[in-house]
């Protein structure tokens, strides 16, 4: 059955894809791992998962983004670009690239190229992240990551907007050597800006400067309450009604016994940031496939247009399809 839905519209649930991994050793994280064969490699099998979560019924996969970590990751673009080939309907997102540590017109000239060859699919979510030493490998001043975002949000627009209305929209013009000669071509279909983070600061950028809002670590309570001060702020700003999409990021961890999902999410969640799992304890969507699908129509309700879930697994398409189940038997079923 065709979509419903825009391409700009994610839809009510999301994945996010395991190029994090905790558990296993894939190929693609071991750099002595022989030679397969085109069908084994592994973009192939992330190909598969993409194809795979978008009939289950996710309507947007989403990649996140480190360029150092303490553990194998792959690049939040790329994946994406390996799930653009793989998929039709699903929007596919970055949950959220650091923009601060990269060059805004190279990020912005890989996500016009993405937009282009996925069909107009792409949301760039875009965050700080939180992680000073980071920073100081990429040899960006960490203090500075709020301003920088925020310059670098107005950079991708102007350079999405440079091949606009130039000689239909195709080429630049080859008699000038400055700026009208130079452009971002072929100019992309419209790609939103989500931002990211739970902080005030945060949910302010969004409101003055994007089109979604990103945040995780968040309280059902909490969140109701943000998504009203985000209204709030969009209204200040001079914004009409609507113009930012809320959507929400959890952990999920799902099994019938409860304890088993806890211990099993919690210790994914440590290995990942590198923590105690105490620290997660009270962060973890954990239990029944029915008991986790009630906490995500609880965010729904609370406001969330969308609702992002990281699987804490390295295979999360068992725990997802479970989730998905539970969801259209509560009479919610994704829209696809």
């Amino acid at each position: 059955m065709p979509s419903e839905r825009s391409f700009t519209d994610p839809g009510p649930i999301g994945l996010i894809l395991p190029t994090f991994v905790q558990d296993t050793v894939p190929p693609w994280a071991d750099p002595s791992s022989p030679h397969v064969e085109p069908d084994e490699q592994p973009a192939a099998d992330l190909a598969g998962l993409c194809r795979s979560a978008e009939e289950a019924g996710a309507t947007a996969l989403w990649a996140c983004d480190h360029l150092f970590w303490h553990g194998p990751s792959l690049e939040c673009m790329v994946a994406l670009t390996v799930a653009a080939t793989a998929t039709r309907r699903v929007t596919l997102g970055t949950c959220v690239i650091q923009l601060p540590l990269r060059s805004a017109p190279a990020v912005a000239k890989q996500a016009a190229s993405l937009q282009t060859l996925s069909g107009g699919r792409l949301v760039l979510g875009v965050g700080v992240g939180s992680h000073p030493g980071e920073y100081e490998q990429s040899g960006v001043e960490y203090h500075r990551r709020g301003r920088l975002l925020d310059a670098s949000i107005v950079e991708l627009r102007r350079s999405w907007a440079s091949g606009q209305g130039v000689n239909g929209g195709y080429r630049g013009d080859v008699g000038d050597t400055g700026g009208a000669r130079y452009r971002q071509l072929p100019a992309p279909r419209e790609i939103p800006v989500w931002a990211g983070g739970s902080s005030e600061a945060a949910l302010v950028r969004a409101a003055n400067l994007a089109d979604g809002w990103m945040p995780l670590f968040l309280s059902t309570t909490e969140y109701g309450e943000a998504v009203e001060r985000l209204a709030k702020e969009v209204d200040r700003a001079g914004r009409a009604a609507g113009s930012v999409t809320p959507s929400m990021v959890l952990f999920i961890s799902i099994d019938d016994d409860a304890a088993t999902a806890r211990q099993r999410g919690t210790g994914w969640m440590s290995s990942l940031y590198g923590i105690p799992a105490r620290a997660f304890d009270r962060h973890l969507i954990h239990g029944t496939a029915d008991e986790v699908a009630g906490v995500v129509a609880s965010f729904r309700r609370a406001g969330a247009e969308h609702v992002v879930v990281y699987v804490t697994a390295d295979r999360p398409m068992d725990q997802f399809e479970r989730l998905i189940a539970a969801l259209s038997a509560a009479g919610a079923p994704p829209r696809t």
